[in-house]
């Protein structure tokens, strides 16, 4: 009574530990029951609905946003996309979404945040790349601000230079996420990156640090 057990299994070995609270957390589920949506002719997928690159669904007028439009299940995502949409109807001629272009942005402590594709996610898609690593401790603001735990890694095509992705875990990063979003915008490469004077002290020179990591 008032206390949640929960079991562990790792390397064939079980623990348990107690805990107040649990949250459940297991994924995100389009609420698309009772609309009407397959009668009109629109397709679902596993509880979201299918669209393409404009939010546009096949069906004439119907167009599909945020959650409901699939991943990520970011609000950013949703309100861009909802902007979007609105430019379409006005006829305008907006950018598509590109997913891999958003950041995610977990609010915890540390704070983690990304853009782009993982190591390993390069390396299945069959790039060459170069990775760059650089720890907050080696941050004047970040140790000045008692925040001395965290890293920010940058992962390169070693072909052409291109940003792959950028990955952060520690203190504010979920507001220095955005400058190497506005890199893969405008598919900037290591070059110009290197060649950036970042602020001192500045939490964000750790993310020129990275990139100077990457290339030795």
């Amino acid at each position: 009574k008032g206390k949640v057990t929960a079991h562990f299994e790792a390397g064939g070995k079980v623990t348990t530990e107690e805990f107040d609270t649990v949250i459940s957390a297991v994924g995100i589920v389009g609420n698309v029951e009772g609309l009407g949506l397959e009668e009109a002719g629109v397709k679902i997928d596993r509880t979201h609905v299918v669209t393409d690159e404009f939010c546009r669904t096949g069906v004439d007028g119907v167009f599909a946003i945020g959650d409901i439009a699939g991943a990520p299940w970011l609000a950013h995502k949703a309100s861009h996309e909802g902007v979007m949409v609105a430019e379409l109807i006005a006829g305008l001629h907006p950018h598509p979404i590109k997913p891999n272009s958003i950041a995610g942005c977990t609010y915890c402590h540390p704070q983690v945040a990304s853009v782009g594709l993982t190591e390993d996610k390069a390396k299945e898609a069959g790039y060459e790349i170069k990775v760059g690593k650089f720890p907050f401790i080696g941050n004047g603001k970040a140790v000045a601000m008692g925040e001395a735990e965290g890293l920010v890694k940058t992962v390169f095509d070693a072909k052409t230079g291109e940003l792959l992705g950028a990955h952060m875990v520690g203190a504010e990063v979920t507001e220095m996420i955005q400058g190497y979003v506005i890199g893969r915008t405008l598919e900037t490469t290591e070059e110009e990156l290197m060649n950036t004077v970042f602020p001192h002290p500045t939490m964000s020179e750790m993310m020129h640090e990275s990139v100077l990591a990457a290339y030795g």
